[in-house]
């Protein structure tokens, strides 16, 4: 029975955790901004306030929590599947890439209009705390298998800098992503193939041809 009512719990904690983020959402896409308090937002979609500090301590917190559980969700869904670890490392990095493309396209007005709303510019915004630190460490554990198996060339002092490599790398994709006027993003995509496949030729040997390739790739897109 102990069993049961802490398994209880946990589904109703999580269902809670998802009406505030889906209700947070679709507030700050309705009104184009947040709202004025917990109070009031809490008491808008039928919650107490203890609920929404049970699991946030503020609309910052709960913007942490919302990017953070789209990274983390992708992750946790490529590394339960029994294919993905057998896959290469850069096919690894790849598939990552197309499933975080993917969960971010579903909440994309919500992803452009926060990322329109900042006021002072930062490198690393502070709703993107929790899904920086998630990125790197999926991309540190990935490189760390590739070079146990040869994929990755192991470099004192530099491939410790993989992972905040990669996160600039992030950026640049989703600043691509955010331009994107292609039908389903397909340009991303192909952004997406060429740059990592550059990174794992910079990462190894043969870099030259893949960066003209991109070049020129970026090169037609803004025309």
């Amino acid at each position: 029975m102990k069993t049961a009512k802490k398994t209880s719990k946990k589904t109703n904690a999580g269902a809670a955790r998802d009406t505030l983020k889906a209700a947070y959402i679709e507030y700050v896409l309705t009104h184009g901004t947040r709202p004025a308090s917990v109070f009031r937002f809490s008491q808008d979609i039928g919650v107490s306030e203890d609920t929404f500090y049970a699991y946030a301590g503020s609309f910052d917190g709960l913007e942490q929590h919302i990017w953070t559980g789209f990274i983390d969700k992708v992750v946790s869904r490529l590394e339960s599947d029994t294919e993905f670890i057998g896959f290469a490392t850069r096919d690894k990095i790849l598939a990552f890439y197309y499933g975080l493309l993917e969960e971010l396209k579903s909440h994309r007005s919500f992803v452009l209009l926060q990322r329109h709303h900042e006021v002072t510019p930062s490198l690393v915004p502070y709703y993107l705390k929790g899904f920086k630190a998630s990125f790197e460490q999926f991309v540190e554990r990935t490189l760390n298998a590739g070079k146990d198996r040869g994929e990755v060339a192991t470099r004192p002092f530099i491939d410790k800098r993989y992972p905040k490599l990669f996160w600039l790398h992030l950026g640049f994709v989703l600043t691509f992503w955010k331009k994107d006027n292609s039908a389903d993003f397909e340009q991303t995509d192909v952004a997406v193939e060429k740059s990592v496949t550059l990174a794992f030729e910079l990462l190894g040997k043969g870099a030259v041809d893949s960066a003209i390739d991109l070049g020129k790739f970026l090169y037609q897109t803004a025309r």
